[in-house]
């Protein structure tokens, strides 16, 4: 039997997931606590930097209720940082394809 346009279903693990990290920054911010540790937000606004606070503070919100990012407080202050939850340090060797794979696929004129 052939199958139709319409008989294609799109796994939701698989939808749920590029829900979250085909959203403009998540990657991003997901590359920056990866590889830099836990960020105050200033820190991490300045690491995302075409990222305006607002839409920062949207995407770390988003991050935190997927449960990739936990924002703490930091000891002996009213200060807090953000940082990748099991779930989103699980992403590391995911974003460490992604890194190889673009480096192989694109020049720097292409970016």
């Amino acid at each position: 039997m052939l199958k139709t346009a319409n008989d294609y279903e799109q796994c939701p693990f698989f939808e749920k997931t590029f829900s979250i990290l085909g959203r403009k920054w998540n990657g991003l911010i997901i590359d920056v606590l990866l590889t830099e540790g836990p960020q105050r937000f200033k820190d991490l606004a300045i690491k995302v930097q075409k990222c305006s606070d607002r839409v920062l503070v949207e995407r770390l919100k988003e991050l935190e209720e997927a449960g990739l990012v936990q924002k703490t407080s930091l000891e002996d202050s009213c200060r807090f940082c953000y940082q990748l939850t099991d779930r989103g340090e699980d992403l590391r060797s995911i974003m460490r394809n992604l890194h190889h794979w673009s480096k192989k696929w694109y020049d720097i004129e292409d970016c």
